[in-house]
């Protein structure tokens, strides 16, 4: 039933155009945009090998966040979620769907900005175990910040404040204007976000072959934690 059901939420999701322009159109663009423009200064070394660790960043948060709190918004204002969970399929059973649904879609939009970022010059260092752990706690904590807010808005203010949290999160989140790039104040309290946590993660593995983040798989977990957390708690189905 679970299978069914993940495959049923990764098939809508493939058909929604507005969903794929979110998940898919905007980040190859702005991935193609900024590595072949010179608009922002990305500092030493190859504009794209700073910016694909960002966009792969940014497509997680698309997705993980933004895309599935709208959807899910929409789902409980139309009375779907209320029928789904008195179907035999367990309330945390629908849950686990639309997780999978969502890691499938990041699998085929990994794939498809690593396929663009090599054809643009990228050169990528650092342990793939490291990049998957930072991938996984970076869905975890934006899967639970997406549906505490689609379980508790109306599906309006879902939109409206989903997108408006990609939009901010754009700019500030170190996906493409790099953090020192702001107001040392502002850097402390930028560095803590999930997606600057995700993104410095990629970006210290894959540019400069670091070795685990820890510090930003930390940021991620209690994130994770706390988002996940809320979620289970006051998400209401109706």
């Amino acid at each position: 039933m679970i299978g069914a059901q993940a495959a049923l939420e990764t098939k809508m999701l493939l058909r929604n155009g507005e969903q794929l322009l979110l998940t898919v159109v905007i980040p190859t663009l702005l991935l193609v945009l900024f590595s072949t423009v010179d608009i922002v200064d990305t500092g030493a070394g190859e504009a794209v090998d700073f910016l694909t660790p960002g966009i792969l960043a940014l497509a997680v948060m698309s997705t993980a966040f933004t895309g599935q709190a709208i959807a899910t918004g929409f789902e409980r204002r139309y009375g779907v979620l209320k029928r789904l969970a008195s179907s035999p399929l367990p309330r945390w059973g629908l849950m686990t769907a639309k997780t999978l649904s969502v890691l499938v879609t990041e699998i085929l939009q990994v794939l498809l900005l690593t396929v663009i970022a090599f054809a643009l010059g990228w050169d990528p260092h650092g342990s793939p175990a490291a990049v998957a752990l930072l991938l996984v706690l970076g869905t975890a904590a934006f899967s639970g910040l997406g549906l505490l807010m689609a379980g508790t808005l109306k599906a309006e203010a879902t939109l409206a404040a989903a997108n408006l949290v990609f939009l901010l999160l754009l700019v500030g989140g170190g996906v493409i204007v790099p953090l020192d790039k702001f107001p040392s104040g502002a850097q402390d309290v930028l560095g803590l976000l999930p997606v600057s946590a995700l993104s410095d993660g990629l970006r210290d593995v894959l540019q400069y072959g670091a070795g685990t983040p820890w510090a930003d798989l930390g940021i991620l977990a209690v994130w994770a934690v706390v988002g996940l957390a809320a979620a289970g708690r006051f998400f209401r189905w109706e």
